[in-house]
């Protein structure tokens, strides 16, 4: 089996890409802020938002989306 691990900078520019697409200019200024000065709770965010899931879901979950990634950009 073979992982493909994404470059951070490639995730960075990304995200910001699809953030620029769906926030006002003001709205993500005051997110890169918040990110910058270290706001918020990671770890109780993290808890919050994956308290449902097992390892093998999540596994899953990530397995589904690289694949229809692949596909949706060879296509």
């Amino acid at each position: 089996m073979s992982i493909s691990v994404v470059p951070d900078m490639q995730i960075m520019q990304e995200a910001n890409r699809l953030l620029m697409e769906r926030f006002s200019p003001a709205k993500l200024v005051r997110l890169w802020a918040v990110w910058q000065s270290g706001g918020g709770d990671y770890l109780a965010w993290r808890d919050e938002t994956f308290a449902h899931a097992t390892v093998d879901q999540l596994y899953e979950e990530i397995t589904a989306y690289q694949v229809s990634e692949s596909t949706s950009t060879s296509a």
